[in-house]
């Protein structure tokens, strides 16, 4: 029991509480009850661990949210063709050259025109010469595109290559196929030639393709050079042609503005070129949304904390009431014991705050070195987050130390 240290007042004695006295009764009534002091404690750990972990995770998730987006989206524009809406006798107003027009931009990397293959009715893909229209052969679409625009979608060849532009001058019937189309096809190696028939026309399977990192659709295609689709099938079997363009970091929105003018200087309006989000403003967005629904989170489990700690002190006073009487007949204060109280419940949101920025702090190095990112916390958090656990200790136990001081002794020894 602490030591209340009388003290001349007015001729009445007084009692005083020491710091070291106060944080000596805290332990004892903590260690007390060790178990159920350690499960107040958890939901604490909780709630300060979440706030922690989630600004960490959003932090370094932002960071390679940021990196992405400036390596794909913000290097890419794409460029539609809205010939046929200003002049119903266009029919398609890429030239020829359109991909060498604009790859002398400064800043491109690959550009090229590419579009779906109207296919007459009837004619659909298979293994053989005029397939039956099964399910798999009505899902396969035909791409014509030339091979910058292949080049521009980044493929991960699995077999074969892309076919390159003298294929395109010479309008050469060979193809490129996404790997689930060549298993769909029965096609599992390139070494015997095999070809894919589209109607009656046959082309050649120069390259699978495993993966894209632009036009995914891709995958699903069968890709032809389109002077071949044109050959094949005309100019006017194409389907809302567009062109996709490769750029370096930073100049996707200057080739964007510029474009349409490389393409058509006498009549740039025949273009429509769609240059990419702010990646800044795309990434702020994104991470205030993980934000605000994380820090939802956290804030539930820091009240579901509070009201394990509110419980627990809550419970003690009920308990000690004998306790308490006895200190108040003996001459302490009811500030003194809602002080100890409060210094108890203080204490388990204290440790349970260091314990949660602990086990935060090192879950999100270990997700950060698994995904083999660069971990981010914010010096402030990792500061702050105790001091939040400390808080809502205290405002935990405001209630029950009030309670505690309000106790009268007489009452209190007769229970």
């Amino acid at each position: 029991m602490a030591r209340h240290s009388p003290r001349r007042a007015g001729g009445i004695a007084a009692s005083t509480l020491r710091a070291r006295d106060l944080c000596a009764e805290a332990a004892a009534g903590i260690l007390q009850r060790p178990a159920r002091s350690l499960l107040t404690v958890f939901g604490t750990v909780l709630g300060v661990g979440s706030f922690v972990a989630v600004l960490g995770l959003t932090a370094t998730a932002s960071a390679q949210i940021d990196s992405r987006f400036s390596r794909l989206g913000a290097t890419e524009v794409t460029v539609e063709d809205n010939a046929r809406q200003q002049n119903e006798f266009e029919d398609v107003a890429f030239p020829k050259d359109a991909d060498e027009r604009v790859r002398r931009l400064n800043g491109v990397e690959q550009a090229g025109v590419y579009f779906t293959v109207r296919l007459p009715e009837g004619v659909t893909v298979g293994s053989a010469p005029q397939a039956d229209a099964t399910a798999s052969a009505a899902r396969t679409q035909v791409v014509a595109a030339t091979p910058g625009a292949v080049e521009a979608a980044v493929p991960t060849l699995v077999q074969g290559r892309i076919y390159d532009d003298f294929a395109e001058r010479t309008a050469a019937p060979v193809a490129v196929i996404g790997e689930g189309v060549a298993a769909r096809l029965g096609i599992t190696s390139l070494e015997n030639s095999p070809a894919v028939f589209i109607g009656q026309e046959a082309f050649s399977v120069v390259g699978i393709v495993g993966d894209v990192r632009r036009k995914a659709d891709l995958l699903l295609s069968v890709v032809v050079p389109r002077a071949a689709a044109e050959r094949v099938w005309g100019v006017e079997s194409a389907s809302e042609p567009r062109m996709l363009i490769s750029t370096r970091l930073g100049a996707a929105r200057q080739i964007a503005g510029e474009a349409a003018l490389a393409l058509r200087p006498d009549h740039p309006e025949y273009f429509r070129a769609i240059a990419p989000p702010d990646a800044r403003k795309l990434r702020a967005s994104v991470g205030s949304d993980l934000d605000t629904l994380f820090l939802l989170l956290a804030g539930i489990c820091l009240v579901i904390g509070a009201v394990g700690i509110a419980n627990t002190t809550l419970v003690a006073v009920l308990e000690r009431t004998g306790e308490i009487g006895l200190r108040r007949a003996l001459g302490a204060r009811g500030r003194h014991v809602a002080g100890q109280f409060l210094a108890e419940s203080g204490a388990l949101g204290l440790l349970g705050g260091l314990l949660g920025t602990a086990i935060a702090t090192t879950t999100v190095v270990a997700v950060a070195a698994a995904r083999e990112w660069t971990p981010v916390v914010h010096p402030a958090t990792v500061t702050m987050a105790p001091l939040v656990g400390l808080a809502t200790g205290l405002l935990a136990g405001l209630y029950p130390a009030l309670r505690a001081a309000r106790v009268e002794p007489a009452e209190a020894l007769r229970h």
